[in-house]
């Protein structure tokens, strides 16, 4: 059995797509949230916060300026260098040997994630992901340099053309609307995930749409 793809290659958008983080950032935002005299986020409201860069869901959330919120992203990464990025963190189910086969079948692929780098090298490695990636592409620490979807897209695809991959027919796979806003922007197709941290019609505006991980590999892999 020989696998192939319609796809050329796959970026990947990391939380609530790859990584069920949820549990450690919500550990670290409550800390972070507390610290600043702000109320808890509750597991129900990280729909909010999971996804778009933390700089802005400080704003957007919690009423923070843009100067206060660069001392909260400063402090919640504090906690989270302190707590460890990969503490409580899981892969969702069969995502890691979809990649895996990806790469068996020789289709480039990187990440394109909001998270800051660093975070996403420290994951991808945990979970013994980095050898099937041929970039691992985050969001700038100060999630403001480098930080919309779109920018890190372009990113994601530029290393891959660096690394001699053939990027002429990408697709995007993520679960909020900021990737399906961050695909478009850069022409890059989006497959829809459902099973991350997203209201319904986040979807619009996707390629795709998928509920589980076995409609994702009939997109990505064809069995010939």
């Amino acid at each position: 059995m020989t696998l192939r793809s319609p796809w050329t290659c796959v970026l990947w958008d990391v939380d609530g797509t790859v990584v069920d983080a949820s549990e450690g950032i919500l550990r670290r935002l409550a800390i972070a949230l507390e610290h600043f005299g702000k109320p808890a986020a509750t597991r129900e409201e990280l729909v909010h916060w999971i996804g778009p860069p933390m700089f802005e869901s400080f704003q957007t959330n919690v009423g923070m300026t843009p100067d206060e919120a660069s001392e909260a992203v400063a402090y919640y990464r504090m906690i989270g260098k302190a707590d460890g990025y990969t503490t409580g963190a899981r892969l969702y189910p069969g995502v890691g040997e979809l990649i895996a086969d990806l790469d068996a079948a020789g289709i480039a692929q990187a990440t394109a994630s909001s998270k800051p780098e660093n975070q996403v090298v420290a994951l991808m490695d945990h979970f013994d992901l980095a050898p099937h990636l041929q970039a691992l592409v985050g969001a700038t620490p100060d999630e403001k340099t480098l930080a919309s979807k779109s920018d890190i897209v372009a990113e994601a695809l530029r290393r891959l053309q660096a690394a001699g991959a053939d990027t002429s027919r990408p697709i995007l796979v993520g679960d909020r609307h900021h990737d399906v806003e961050g695909g478009t922007a850069q022409n890059v197709p989006v497959i829809f995930v459902r099973w991350g941290f997203s209201w319904p019609h986040e979807s619009e505006g996707a390629a795709a749409s998928v509920d589980t991980i076995d409609e994702l590999r009939a997109l990505l892999l064809i069995d010939d």
